[in-house]
């Protein structure tokens, strides 16, 4: 925690005082599987009433972290302060900044560590009148087949003063990031000062533009696409992405699943309370919305191929440049949102994802089971959105 949050000098903690919260982690320890209503020797348990969190049967040390967001998530809404799980960085010369919200595997981290733009953070943020700030002090990188050729700002900052988490040395002591014998959950903590182009203290100016990450292994969604203001609430609601190996125990390969604003667990009120300040937010902004998949091209996990890391890097610099403002799209006619038909050092060919389907028929019938996975999971929200909103899910192709 001393690596992950922010850090209070000597000054600060003398005149501290007493906490808003304690954390007591009992690490392996397990939670009493015949308590009522406890199904796991893994408890995570919030008490806002005693301030206290307390962790059973866990080592993961994500646990903590999410405990700190889920109190933030509580308080900041109730002060008209948006929390949102996302990865931020801002423009070196306008100071304006970009939000990329996704769950674990999306590309957070990877896309924040961004040379040409600072660093503000890797996964919690908020969003206030004044502009965002990052609620943390250092960043947790997935560390899985690592390398410097990839992600070499990551890499370097994996150095002495980190914290490696579930990772093996070879017999020269160095680190094996392809080994995986404790799990693929592989992590790395690193104090946020450790990325080059980190700004101290993390904080910006208003974002121009919010990116929502997915990793669709459906091969389905466009590598990009411009959302209105009723399909980016539908979409933050909705918070889609595919479980991928590494995220979770058990997970082998990718499956559907959704999490509203792209942090379910976390959330202590109706998403809509978030996806509303969202939206007020951009409003109030000018902010652009972009659904961006990450996962796969070509066909469904199996047979297509994942969409390259650097042609997601060219769309996000796209994006940031203002390139895709005026650029060609085109409507899905089962999503409804323009597709991106061009953008810079992209190839063309992949950005309308039915055309690089050798079978378009089962592209059309993976459409649509994708469509009625959306349509089925947003039924429990909608007794709290407006008819704009609901209305801007996807239509199934009868």
């Amino acid at each position: 925690m001393h690596t992950m949050l922010i850090r209070p000098t000597k000054q600060q903690l003398a005149d501290f005082g007493k906490p808003d919260f304690v954390i007591y982690n009992a690490g392996a320890f397990p939670a009493n599987s015949l308590t009522a209503g406890m199904g796991s020797k893994t408890s995570v348990d919030l008490s806002l009433e005693d301030h206290e969190l307390v962790i059973l049967g866990t080592e993961y040390a994500g646990e903590m972290k999410k405990g700190v967001f889920t109190v933030a998530n509580y308080f900041a809404p109730k002060g008209g302060i948006l929390s949102m799980h996302c990865s931020a960085t801002a423009d070196k010369q306008t100071g304006r900044s970009s939000l990329l919200f996704g769950l674990s595997g999306t590309g957070k981290t990877t896309l924040s560590a961004d040379p040409k733009r600072n660093l503000i953070g890797d996964d919690e943020h908020c969003w206030s009148d004044q502009g965002i700030f990052n609620i943390e002090g250092g960043c947790y990188a997935k560390a899985i087949n690592l390398a410097p050729e990839n992600e070499p700002e990551i890499f370097e900052a994996l150095r002495f003063g980190a914290v490696l988490e579930n990772v093996v040395l070879d017999q020269d002591h160095l680190v094996d990031y392809t080994n995986v014998s404790v799990t693929e959950n592989t992590r790395g903590a690193y104090p946020i000062e450790f990325i080059q182009n980190a700004k101290i203290p993390c904080v910006a100016g208003h974002p121009t533009d919010v990116i929502f990450l997915t990793c669709d292994a459906f091969g389905v969604l466009p590598p990009v696409s411009s959302l209105s203001p009723a399909q980016a609430m539908y979409h933050f609601i909705s918070g889609y992405t595919a479980k991928v190996a590494g995220t979770e125990m058990g997970v082998k390969e990718p499956s559907a699943t959704f999490s509203a604003c792209f942090g379910g667990p976390f959330l202590m009120w109706h998403p809509n309370k978030y996806a509303e300040l969202l939206a007020a937010k951009m409003k109030q902004q000018g902010t652009r919305v972009w659904l961006v998949n990450t996962g796969w091209s070509g066909g469904a996990y199996g047979t297509g191929k994942r969409i390259k890391l650097a042609n997601t890097r060219a769309i996000i610099d796209a994006i940031h440049s203002g390139a895709l403002v005026k650029a060609k799209t085109q409507r899905d006619p089962v999503f409804g949102f323009d597709v991106l038909s061009e953008c810079p050092n992209v190839p063309s060919e992949i950005l309308i994802p039915r055309n690089v389907w050798a079978d378009k028929a089962a592209f059309d019938a993976t459409a649509k089971k994708l469509a009625d996975l959306f349509t089925k999971n947003f039924a429990a929200y909608e007794g709290g959105v407006s008819a704009e909103v609901k209305a801007a899910g996807p239509v199934s192709p009868a």
